[in-house]
C-alpha cells in the first residue's frame, strides 16, 4: 500500500472518518478487500456515494487506463468490509450492469466531486460502478 494510503487510513481512523487535504469534506470509507491472487486483506481508502441503504463506490484509478487492483479483488471475492466515520461492518459489492443505472450513478458522483468528470475524460475504459449492501447481523 501506498505511503500517501496509508497516512489517509491513519488520519481517517483517528478522526471517526474524517481526514483533511484534498479530500477534507469529502465522503471517505475505508474499503478492506480480498487480494484476488494473495488472498491477503487489502486496504485502500475511497470517496463514496449514499445512495438509500446502500454506498456506491467507483472504480475510477484516477482516470487511469486500468481498474484499481481493488476492482478485481471485488470480482474475485465480493465480500467485503467497510468503515464508515466509526463504524465497520461486512458488505457485499456488485457492479451495477444496468447501463442506465451506472451513468445516473457516476453522474451523481461527479455532481459531488467534480474530479470524476476529469477521470472519465482521461480514459476510454467504462469506469466500473459498484453498488455495496450491507450484510444482515
Amino acid at each position: 500500500m501506498s505511503d500517501f494510503n496509508t497516512q489517509v487510513i491513519e488520519e481517517f481512523r483517528a478522526n471517526g472518518g474524517k481526514v483533511g487535504g484534498m479530500f477534507e469534506g469529502a465522503p471517505m470509507i475505508i474499503l478492506t478487500t480480498t487480494g484476488a491472487r494473495s488472498g491477503n486483506s487489502v486496504t485502500n481508502p475511497l470517496m463514496y456515494l449514499p445512495d438509500g441503504d446502500r454506498i456506491v463506490i467507483i472504480a475510477s484509478n484516477g482516470g487511469a487506463d486500468n481498474h484499481p487492483a481493488w476492482y478485481y479483488n471485488i470480482k474475485a471475492n465480493p465480500e467485503i468490509t467497510i468503515e464508515i466515520g466509526t463504524e465497520k461492518y461486512q458488505a457485499t459489492a456488485e457492479e451495477v450492469a444496468d447501463r442506465a443505472e451506472r451513468d445516473a450513478l457516476y453522474a451523481r458522483m461527479v455532481e459531488i466531486a467534480e474530479g470524476f468528470a476529469e477521470y472519465e475524460r482521461k480514459t476510454d475504459r467504462l469506469i466500473p460502478v459498484f453498488a455495496v449492501n450491507r450484510k444482515e447481523s
